[in-house]
């Protein structure tokens, strides 16, 4: 029956250090060349190489040709979710040696407070936009999934995203997503990707160059207080 849910051979996929790296390393949602991804690893190009086709073949990345070269991505949003949620609960648990340092204490300020997750919010941002949503009435909460309420639906379609619609495909709605830094849910599924869309979109939020961190604009801030009361 393991054999069969395929646990084993994604398991070893994601067993080996540099393959780590490289999934980890496009976990923002971008596209990126071998090469970067060799140099994220600390891998030589020919190693990467083989890296990279076992993980397009266990279908955790997909690839595309841009001229001479070949570009590499998240395969999907399931691929994603896991090895979020994979890292998350690696910084969970309780490790026989000695601790690193707490994640919070590594990492930039401007990360731990807005940054993408894939396709999505992550960091204090994201926490504080999903419980301010619950709080507000546009979702509730049923397990670890959400789904919107009626004033949700008004408010979300204000905004231009069609419920509806986003519930209709294979993805889920909207999932907690246990954030890797503040290890309190932020909201992924189809509805959060489709607000990370819009906020782009509408000059929210402005992404940075070649990294997951996320700025809020003056409109942003605006937008956040108008809509749901908070200031970010």
């Amino acid at each position: 029956m393991t054999d069969a849910l395929n646990i084993p051979r994604i398991a070893n996929l994601l067993a080996d250090p540099a393959r780590a790296a490289m999934l980890w390393t496009l976990i923002d949602g971008t596209t990126r060349p071998a090469g970067e991804l060799a140099f994220a690893a600390n891998v030589s190009a020919q190693s990467a190489s083989a890296h990279l086709a076992k993980l397009v073949e266990g279908g955790l990345l997909a690839s595309e040709p841009q001229g001479r070269h070949r570009y590499f991505r998240i395969a999907s949003p399931e691929a994603a979710h896991l090895i979020e949620s994979l890292a998350s609960f690696g910084a969970s648990i309780r490790p026989r040696t000695p601790p690193p340092p707490p994640l919070a204490r590594t990492m930039p300020r401007q990360f731990l407070h807005a940054r993408t997750c894939y396709d999505h919010l992550a960091g204090e941002m994201a926490i504080e936009v999903l419980n301010a949503m619950l709080k507000n009435g546009w979702l509730i909460a049923q397990e670890h999934e959400f789904h919107a309420t009626p004033l949700g639906l008004k408010k979300f379609a204000a905004m231009g995203i069609d419920v509806t619609q986003a519930s209709a495909g294979r993805r889920v709605f909207a999932r907690g997503c246990v954030d890797l830094t503040q290890r309190r849910a932020h909201l992924s599924g189809a509805l959060g990707a489709s607000l990370l869309d819009f906020y782009v979109r509408e000059g929210w939020i402005v992404r940075a160059l070649r990294s997951r961190i996320v700025s809020i604009t003056p409109k942003g801030q605006l937008g956040f207080k108008r809509t749901l009361g908070i200031s970010l």
